[in-house]
């Protein structure tokens, strides 16, 4: 029998690509609401239970209420928002955070799908705090620049609707300090300390690339590039969706520059580092469509499922 999917807010950026991804799948069922109904409560109370996997592409308020709705045990659902990410009872939907993290998966009804600067960063921090290297107390400092799809569909019509000379340079935005994605930088790297973190528009539709500086002597004693380069192979060898580069890959550089969009149209992440005889930069690379939103949360549903984990992907 096929998996019936329900994806409560399709018409979004990241619910429409979750439709484009599945839509293909033999083995799915899509529950499709009418368009009049997509405010009726009941009808989407009925979908939402009458589904396999609920897919929530909703802001947070809508996404907790959505819950709400869901009376069936057996209803798995997968939220898309920041409603949920360091919710006890939630698991984290990103199935190379940890040794037991695809069992966490298959076993849990409800699953947070991270954010898309969140995925790089934890991606790239959580083996150095795991191995040591990098101290759970540190104070760490990471910026990310990403494509303007990140802003959702308001955003991707003001750049698209061109004549204004403003959006053809990068934005740094978030400059009260605070960011959405922060609890979860800290949550799941195990680090006590939210980063400093500054994000950054770009004029470009996809693409992110969070950058994480590191002073070497703030490492713990005697820590190379090397070392860091060793753990981050380490940790992700044998994982079909996450590229450990060599350490200060050349070939990335052959231009003079670092390409923010190359996992574009992939579920991929790139982990880069780059470094002198005093610091590392330690650079994750997505497609912040993708493995940044709803390829992840496909990748999720398929561990979840027990499917091959790249199916459709």
């Amino acid at each position: 029998m096929a998996t019936r999917v329900f994806v409560d807010g399709h018409e979004g950026t990241t619910g429409l690509r979750i439709h484009e991804y599945l839509a293909a799948r033999a083995d799915i069922e899509l529950l499709v609401i009418d368009s009049d109904k997509r405010k009726d409560v009941q009808e989407r109370a009925r979908l939402l239970n009458a589904a396999d996997v609920a897919f929530l592409c909703l802001p947070d308020a809508a996404a907790k209420e959505a819950v709400a709705l869901i009376e069936n045990p057996n209803t798995c659902v997968i939220d898309a928002s920041t409603a949920h990410r360091t919710q006890p009872g939630w698991a984290f939907g990103l199935p190379e955070l940890a040794a037991d993290q695809r069992a966490k998966l298959r076993q849990s009804k409800r699953i947070a799908n991270p954010g898309c600067h969140a995925s790089a960063f934890i991606l790239a921090v959580r083996p150095l705090v795991d191995a040591g290297l990098l101290p759970a107390d540190a104070r760490v400092t990471a910026n990310s620049i990403t494509g303007y799809s990140g802003g959702g569909k308001s955003m991707i019509a003001q750049y698209e609707a061109g004549g204004d000379a403003k959006l053809q340079s990068p934005r740094p935005y978030a400059l009260t300090l605070t960011h959405k994605h922060q609890p979860e930088m800290a949550a799941h790297t195990g680090l006590a300390h939210p980063p400093l973190f500054q994000p950054i528009v770009g004029p470009f539709y996809k693409g992110l690339t969070v950058s994480l500086p590191l002073h070497l002597a703030d490492l713990k004693p005697g820590s190379t590039p090397e070392q860091i380069h060793a753990v981050l192979a380490a940790r992700y060898s044998g994982e079909p969706f996450v590229r450990v580069l060599p350490l200060r890959d050349a070939d990335t550089l052959k231009d003079g520059f670092f390409d923010v969009q190359g996992c574009n149209d992939t579920n991929r992440v790139d982990l880069f580092v780059f470094a002198s005889d005093r610091h590392a930069m330690v650079m994750a690379r997505l497609d912040n469509l993708g493995k940044g939103a709803s390829g992840a949360a496909v990748q999720s549903m398929n561990v979840h499922l027990g499917v091959e984990e790249g199916l459709g992907l």
